[in-house]
């Protein structure tokens, strides 16, 4: 069965009640973080004691007769089946597996996600929606209250990566409730208002300079993943608004140096247009999560199909 890693991150009452657990993605610290929290809570609930493994090929328990409350953690261990793993379920213990995605893995993430006894948990960078869900949580769990502004501010430009985003929010504790102003939280998080993701402003400048300007801001995955998300907040105002009057309420107020290109390629869009952004939107996103290794050239075919539908 999948299991999205917030409901492991968020929901404390979460019954964890599986033997297996199959952890993986492209995201490394959320998959520390995913694992990380198992343990503690399986600690925290069995008082089970931690093992790492990194074979289950003929496994055997040798201290079996001394503790059955055991936890064994495998990181890119060996020897995962299906045969296997149903050896392994008819013990008395929990086994979690840690494995970043690879090519080699899809079959045995797909005995995880077939078998109703396990979970496989997913961890990829987090999206405007998966932002808004963890900051709603801090927010409410905190009884921290901030402007409507603040709010979009943070789900636009707070990291994608987990434990930067995390680290980003606990700094918010340190202000009071007085303070918690857009100007404050911008200084104590430094956050860069001219980086990578204003190339979605370039997107009607001829296809040489957009690609230049591309080369020099886009380098790893991550960048690409900054550049999607934050593209994609705006492709989904253009597509939710009811009119121009609508899109124009809803763009941030900080933006408003930026405010006129927005509304120009509003007035660009009609029905058609914004179905054929719905495609864009929905085959890159599929992309950058099966073929992180081409993200790079995604988010430049990203850019431009944008641009061709924006203009034609």
């Amino acid at each position: 069965m999948r299991l999205d890693p917030s409901v492991i991150l968020l929901n404390n009452k979460f019954l964890l009640n599986k033997k297996l657990y199959f952890i993986s993605g492209n995201e490394s610290t959320l998959i520390e973080k995913v694992c990380d929290s198992i343990i503690k809570r399986y600690k925290k609930e069995r008082n089970l004691n931690i093992l790492n493994i990194d074979n289950i090929n003929n496994f055997v328990d040798e201290d079996s007769l001394f503790s059955s409350k055991k936890l064994f953690v495998g990181r890119n261990c060996k020897g995962i089946n299906k045969n296997n793993l149903n050896k392994l379920k008819n013990m008395d213990y929990v086994f979690i597996f840690v494995q970043e995605n690879s090519s080699k893995i899809k079959l045995i993430k797909n005995i995880f996600l077939n078998d109703k006894d396990s979970y496989l948990i997913d961890c990829y960078e987090m999206n405007r929606d998966s932002k808004m869900r963890f900051l709603n949580i801090f927010l409410e769990i905190n009884s921290i209250e901030i402007s409507k502004e603040t709010y979009w501010f943070l789900v636009e430009k707070l990291d994608n990566r987990y434990v930067f985003f995390e680290d980003a929010l606990s700094k918010l504790l340190e202000l009071d409730g007085d303070k918690l102003s857009l100007e404050n939280i911008k200084k104590i998080l430094t956050i860069d208002n001219t980086g990578k993701e204003k190339l979605f402003f370039s997107i009607l400048k001829q296809n040489n300079q957009i690609t230049q300007l591309y080369r020099e801001k886009i380098i790893t995955n991550s960048d690409v993943n900054d550049l999607y998300y934050y593209s994609k907040f705006f492709c989904m105002l253009i597509i939710e608004s009811k009119n121009k009057d609508d899109f124009i309420k809803n763009i941030p107020k900080y933006l408003f140096r930026e405010k006129s290109f927005l509304i120009d390629i509003y007035e660009k869009y009609n029905l058609n247009k914004k179905k054929l952004l719905i495609k864009l939107l929905t085959s890159t996103e599929t992309a950058l999560r099966k073929n992180s290794d081409l993200s790079v050239i995604s988010g430049l075919r990203f850019l431009l199909s944008m641009k061709r539908i924006t203009i034609s």
